[in-house]
């Protein structure tokens, strides 16, 4: 029996429709910005397999620093433990945090699994963090129109539920949504005073909403205002690490959250790794002579060893690299060879913020359900060459930093050709 035959035997798939959907690819290798498939085809990876493989994939330094580290230590509990890796990576990442004149750096690293959990991480911290120091009301949440944090239960709060979480509102949290616009932000800030543990934004695109974006002047706004009313400010960077011209999206808009979360690419893409990272304050609330009081949350793998040497050298090649700076030439030239389409009646915008590109089209019903997305990822499954993943009524590029100029053109020219034809 073949792999997609026995693949349909066992297997659910992530956002799925199994009823809809047809037989997914059967990749049996990857390299660079290529994915190898069981027939003998090839497929460039536009998305980064879901915005995590940074470099590419199978980057020697990578697999080395995995197998190295694997011989050496492979695994050990965190609770009671440390080792090398965590406590160099953990010194590294508080590094190249986001630093902003007069406000605390961040000082404390908390890993987990993914962007799920380094979100319900900080969550906890937030709301922990208040009632340690007397202020139990402080359990609103605030979060951005269209937001997506996870699939966890307090990343789903955070996240707007349509339409994915919808039947789970009962056993949400409170959370008040705003646009991304600092009068609406006040007003809520305001409205809910004394009661909000803190805002939680994913800086500058929103990547499930459809790669939205938004100005660095909104963030620089969003940290004022949480500021002015003492509330803590929760930067989602699973998505956007490495990927929108700099570092950190924070950095870019000069300005230091409370907590920041980091996934996806900060192991290269290669293992599940997360990091929270806090601020002493926000620590301090939970440093105690009383056991009650520490911080009750783990996961078996936290600060595993190996995932921790591979984001080293993942680090190691953002550095060297100018991952961020290339990324971001690779985007300019997607956008610029997309730029004809901007005349065209179907399309309403093409955006792009660093190394992600993307071109909303018009639709009647636009969103994450949009009838147009059928049509769209029919088309892009026609592709031959090129791995493309609509969202909705969106066609987006998110590409590996190892990707030439040649294959940017590719995925341009797919692109495109997706559009015209849906």
């Amino acid at each position: 029996m073949d792999l997609l035959a026995r693949d349909a035997r066992t297997l659910w798939h992530p956002y799925t429709q199994h009823g809809l959907d047809p037989q997914p690819l059967a990749v049996v290798g990857a390299k660079g910005a290529w994915l190898q498939l069981a027939d003998g085809a090839r497929k460039l990876d536009a998305i980064s397999s879901w915005w995590s493989c940074l470099h590419g994939h199978a980057e020697p330094r990578i697999v080395a620093a995995i197998a190295a580290q694997a011989a050496a230590l492979d695994h050990v509990l965190f609770a009671g433990c440390t080792h090398e890796p965590a406590v160099a990576l953990a010194e590294e990442l508080l590094a190249l945090a986001p630093r902003q004149a007069g406000r605390p750096a961040l000082a404390r690293v908390f890993y987990s699994d993914d962007g799920s959990t380094a979100v319900e991480s900080a969550l906890k911290m937030a709301i922990g963090a208040w009632v340690r120091r007397g202020e139990t009301a402080r359990t609103t949440l605030i979060a951005l129109e269209g937001a997506y944090h996870g699939d966890t239960f307090g990343a789903m709060s955070a996240g707007d539920p349509t339409p994915f979480f919808r039947e789970f509102g009962p056993f949400l949290f409170h959370v008040v949504r705003v646009p991304p616009e600092a009068e609406a932000l006040e007003a809520a800030l305001k409205a809910q005073s004394g009661r909000v543990a803190g805002m939680i934004v994913e800086p500058l695109v929103q990547g499930a909403a459809g790669m939205r974006m938004h100005s660095e002047a909104f963030l620089r706004e969003a940290r004022r205002l949480c500021d002015a009313h003492d509330t803590l400010l929760i930067a989602d960077e699973v998505m956007t690490f490495g990927r929108t011209g700099s570092v950190t999206a924070c950095e870019r808009a000069g300005i230091a959250p409370d907590l920041l979360c980091l996934a996806k690419g900060l192991s290269g893409g290669t293992l599940p790794l997360a990091a929270t990272l806090a601020t002493e304050e926000i620590f301090d609330a939970f440093r105690s002579e009383e056991r009650s009081r520490a911080f009750f949350h783990g996961h078996t793998f936290t600060g595993n060893p190996i995932a921790c040497a591979a984001a080293r050298a993942s680090l190691a090649l953002m550095r060297e690299h100018q991952v961020p700076a290339r990324l971001d030439a690779i985007g300019s030239r997607i956008e610029s060879a997309l730029a004809p389409l901007r005349e065209d009646a179907r399309v309403r915008e093409l955006r792009r913020c660093g190394g992600i590109v993307a071109l909303e089209l018009e639709a009647a019903d636009p969103g994450y359900l949009a009838g147009l997305g059928e049509r769209l990822r029919t088309a892009c499954r026609a592709q031959p060459e090129v791995l493309l993943r609509p969202l909705g009524n969106v066609l987006y590029a998110l590409p590996p930093a190892c990707m030439s100029d040649v294959e940017a053109d590719q995925v341009a020219d797919a692109i495109s050709a997706v559009a015209r034809s849906a």
